[in-house]
C-alpha cells in the first residue's frame, strides 16, 4: 500500500480483468530498500503485542473485506482469549463479481501482505498462520511460495525470528473458486477440509472458536498490506489520510462503462464523481452516467454523484461499500440486465444449505428474467419486492441478504425502467 494523500494507479489497463502482464513482484531485496522488514524489526524488539494493538487502534483502520469493522478491535478480541494455540487466517479468496484488489497486492508487492501476516501474527500470538487464496490463481500462489521463501532465507520467518524467541510458519491454503468460500466460517470449513458452508452466528465466531476449534484471526489482504507502514508511521499518521471516520486509503475497483477501468489507490472519503472523471476519465463512448452498482448494496443514482466514498457516508446513503467494488453503467446499459446478472451469480454462489437463500436467490432470478424476457406482469415486480424484504438476515451468511439489497435497491431506484420492460415488452434504453 502506497497510504499517501495522492493516488496511485495500480493497474491501468485496456487488458481483460485478471490478465497483469505490467506488474511484477518485488523481490525482497527491493521490498528492504524501501523499508521493508523494518516494521518487524521494530515490533519484535521495540514494542510489546499489546502496544502494536494499540497503534493499529489510533490509525482507526477498518477492515478492506466488506464490513468495515475496526481491526486494532478484532485484533484486541482474539488476543485477550486465553489459549495455548492461536491461528491467523489471510482471507484472499476474493469471489466477489468484478473484484481483482487482491491478486494485484499479491502481483505487486507480496512482502508487505507477508509482513503484515507475522506483525498480526505477534500481536495476537498465534504461531502458525494461513493465506487463503482463490485455487484458480495459480500465478499468485507462485508468487506467494518464492516470497515466503526468501523470507525464510533471510530468518524473518520460521523459528526464533531474528533472535526475538517468536516461531511463525505461513501456510498457503486454496480455496474454491466460490463466493461463498470466502465468508469467514466457511474458511474454515474449508481448512478444515470440509466443503464451503458458512456457520449460523452466534454462538460461535472465528475469535473465540476458529480453525481446528481454536482462536482465530480473520484479515482481508488488503488489511494485513497497511500495516507495515502503520506501525513504522504511527497511527495517526494513518488516521490523517482520508475522511474522520473511514481513515486510510483504499483500493477501488473501477469497472463497467468507464474510459479508463483498473485498481485506484485513493483516500477514503473521494467522491464518486472524482473517481469517475478525475481517474475513470469519463464514461465511454459519449454516454451520461446513469449508475454505480456496488455488489451486495443498494447502486447508486445520478443525484449522489458527489458522495464520498467512505463506510459512512455511504451507509447513511442506504447503500454500502463493501469491497470497493465500483461497477459503473451509462445511460445506454439496461438496469433490468445488469440486475439480473448480479441476481443469476448470487443464485449460482449460494452453497444451497439455507433453504430461503436457495429458493429466495432462484426466484429473483427468475422473475427478473422473465422482465428481460418481456413476458412479466406487474405483479412479478411486486413478488420481487415482497421476496427481498422476507429474505434479508435469513441465510446463515450475507450472500441473501447481498443479493436480496441489491435487486430491491435497483427496483427501488430505478422502478420506471423495471415497469417499461414489462409495458413494451422491451429495454426502453434500445433504440
Amino acid at each position: 500500500m502506497n497510504n499517501t494523500s495522492e493516488q496511485r494507479i495500480l493497474l491501468p489497463r485496456d487488458i481483460p480483468v485478471g490478465d497483469f502482464p505490467s506488474l511484477r513482484p518485488l523481490s525482497i531485496e527491493e521490498y528492504i530498500s524501501g523499508e521493508g522488514y523494518k516494521a518487524l524489526h521494530k515490533i519484535l524488539h521495540e514494542m510489546k503485542p499489546k502496544d502494536i494493538i494499540e497503534e493499529v487502534k489510533r490509525s482507526g483502520l477498518r477492515g478492506r473485506g466488506g464490513a468495515g469493522f475496526p481491526t486494532g478491535k478484532k485484533w484486541e478480541l482474539v488476543a485477550e482469549v486465553k489459549s495455548d494455540v492461536k491461528y491467523l487466517c489471510c482471507n484472499s479468496a476474493e469471489g466477489e463479481k468484478e473484484t481483482f484488489k487482491d491478486r494485484c497486492l499479491i502481483r505487486s508487492n507480496p512482502h508487505q501482505l507477508i509482513e503484515g501476516t507475522i506483525i498480526a501474527s505477534y500481536a495476537i500470538g498465534a504461531n502458525k498462520s494461513y493465506i487463503y487464496i482463490n485455487g484458480s490463481y495459480n500465478e499468485e500462489i507462485n508468487i506467494l511460495e518464492n516470497a515466503i521463501a526468501e523470507v525464510k532465507e533471510k530468518g524473518y520467518l520460521g523459528e526464533n525470528i531474528l533472535g526475538s524467541g517468536f516461531s511463525l510458519d505461513i501456510y498457503i491454503h486454496r480455496c474454491p473458486n466460490r463466493y461463498v468460500a470466502g465468508e469467514e466460517t466457511a474458511m474454515i470449513e474449508v481448512i478444515e477440509g470440509r466443503e464451503a458452508k458458512p456457520w449460523q452466528k452466534p454462538p460461535f465466531y472465528p475469535a473465540n472458536r476458529g480453525i481446528f476449534g481454536k482462536p482465530t484471526l480473520v484479515n482481508n489482504t488488503e488489511t494485513l498490506s497497511n500495516i507495515p507502514k502503520i506501525v513504522l508511521r504511527g497511527g495517526e499518521w494513518f488516521s490523517g489520510i482520508g475522511s474522520q471516520r473511514s481513515p486510510g486509503t483504499m483500493l477501488f475497483t473501477l469497472t463497467g462503462d468507464i474510459k479508463r477501468p483498473g485498481i485506484y489507490e485513493l483516500p477514503l472519503g473521494t467522491t464518486l464523481k472524482e473517481l469517475i472523471i478525475n481517474y475513470g476519465q469519463g464514461l465511454k463512448n459519449g454516454t451520461g452516467f446513469k449508475s454505480a452498482f456496488f455488489p451486495g448494496n443498494f447502486p447508486v443514482t445520478e443525484s449522489q454523484l458527489g458522495i464520498p466514498l467512505d463506510f459512512e457516508s455511504l451507509k447513511e446513503a442506504g447503500s454500502g461499500l463493501g469491497c470497493a467494488s465500483v461497477i459503473i453503467l451509462g445511460n445506454d446499459a439496461c438496469t433490468v440486465e445488469k440486475t439480473l446478472d448480479f441476481s443469476r451469480f448470487f443464485m449460482e454462489e449460494s452453497c444451497g444449505q439455507c433453504p430461503p437463500c436457495q429458493m429466495g436467490t432462484a426466484h429473483m432470478a427468475r422473475l427478473l428474467q422473465k422482465i428481460e424476457n418481456g413476458v412479466a406482469v406487474m405483479d412479478d415486480i411486486v413478488s420481487i419486492e415482497n421476496t427481498c424484504k422476507e429474505s434479508k438476515g435469513k441465510g446463515y451468511c450475507h450472500l441473501l441478504t447481498a443479493s436480496a439489497l441489491l435487486v430491491e435497491g435497483a427496483i427501488s431506484n430505478f422502478r420506471k425502467e423495471f415497469e417499461a420492460h414489462i409495458h413494451e415488452r422491451k429495454c426502453p434504453s434500445q433504440k
